[in-house]
């Protein structure tokens, strides 16, 4: 029970006077912004289905030339945020971007964090910091906060990917902006390729200063397969599950999100905690039924759907034969820093 005063039981002269000043009552709204035990969550539990998505992007393609929309992105935006905020929770961004065959998207950096998880088609290529990244199905790619990246593509048939920015929190904070640049140089070698097996790492590393994201490109190749060997070596792991890390430091691959993959076995069903961050579930591989906070949404391949914080999710592997693969996305790395990371079981 709020036993605390209301704004309506202020003389209006008095609520009058300090607008004026710029000023506002804390306590009528105390526990709207501290409610009791669990906060107040604007994101709601959302599904996004390629089936449905990916015409429009095509058509997209039609409507708009690249030299006019610099980035062609359907923006996956939640309900609970509004769909003007083009925001799947409070902290992060999702939005599906098509590349045609013959295009380049200009280089530019900005000051969100960005990645690029590959959703289907081949011949595309995103160039970060001089790297060339080829872009193949479940790939993973990084494009952080201040690098210089574009995107061209050299193949037959159009490419989509899965953009996941932290862009949400960079706008809230006010910091969020771009700057266009010119058409990149590419430099030889490729970081996925030197840290290509765990345990192993280029010797030089030890004698240079590090570089703060020496690896871009996470090819689905490679993930797949760790996924499968933990799977075949720990056979009564619930939860097999990779992280995505900065192969020099083992931390997370970027300062704001984290982002992993996640394989459910045949017929599988996993219950993940509850805690606070907010998360993003997309099918790399398979089908799975993903329930949380009373609903239940059917995920095909390169569906993708989001869930609060502090809820339960539980997902099933809609596939009795095979496993099915997940890429996860969430505000775990953000939550540990500002110290309100919290795993209630």
């Amino acid at each position: 029970m709020n036993d605390l005063g209301r704004l309506e039981d202020l003389p209006k002269d008095y609520i009058e006077n300090l607008r004026q000043l710029n000023l506002v009552p804390l306590w009528p709204s105390l526990r709207g912004v501290l409610p009791p035990k669990v906060p107040t969550r604007q994101t709601q539990p959302t599904h996004w289905a390629f089936k449905t998505l990916k015409p429009l992007l095509l058509k997209a393609g039609e409507l708009t030339p690249i030299e006019k929309a610099e980035r062609r992105v359907l923006v996956m935006a939640n309900p609970g945020h509004g769909l003007d905020k083009m925001q799947a929770s409070s902290a992060i961004y999702l939005g599906m971007q098509l590349l045609l065959p013959g295009e380049w998207a200009p280089s530019h950096r900005h000051t969100p964090n960005a990645v690029r998880m590959i959703v289907e088609g081949e011949g595309a290529y995103t160039t970060v910091d001089g790297q060339k990244c080829p872009m193949s199905r479940g790939d993973l790619i990084l494009t952080p906060t201040g690098l210089w990246h574009e995107h061209g593509h050299d193949g037959t048939d159009p490419v989509i990917w899965l953009d996941v920015l932290d862009l949400p929190l960079m706008y809230y904070m006010e910091v969020s902006y771009h700057i266009n640049g010119d058409r990149q140089d590419v430099l030889p070698g490729q970081g996925d390729r030197q840290y290509a097996r765990a345990g192993l790492v280029p010797t030089q590393m030890f004698e240079r200063a590090s570089h703060p994201y020496p690896m871009l490109r996470y090819p689905w190749v490679e993930a797949k397969a760790a996924l499968l060997s933990i799977a075949q070596d720990k056979p009564a792991l619930e939860q097999v599950q990779v992280a995505y890390v900065n192969p020099e430091t083992g931390r997370d691959v970027e300062n704001v999100l984290g982002f992993y993959a996640l394989m459910l076995r045949p017929g599988q069903t996993l219950r993940l905690p509850a805690r606070s961050p907010a998360q993003v579930f997309h099918v790399i591989e398979g089908g799975v039924q993903a329930s949380v906070s009373g609903k239940t949404f059917e995920l095909a391949e390169a569906d993708t759907c989001c869930a609060p914080g502090y809820e339960a999710v539980t997902l099933k592997n809609l596939r009795t034969d095979q496993p099915s693969f997940v890429f996860v996305a969430d505000e775990s790395p953000l939550h540990r820093k500002l110290g309100v990371y919290e795993n209630r079981g």
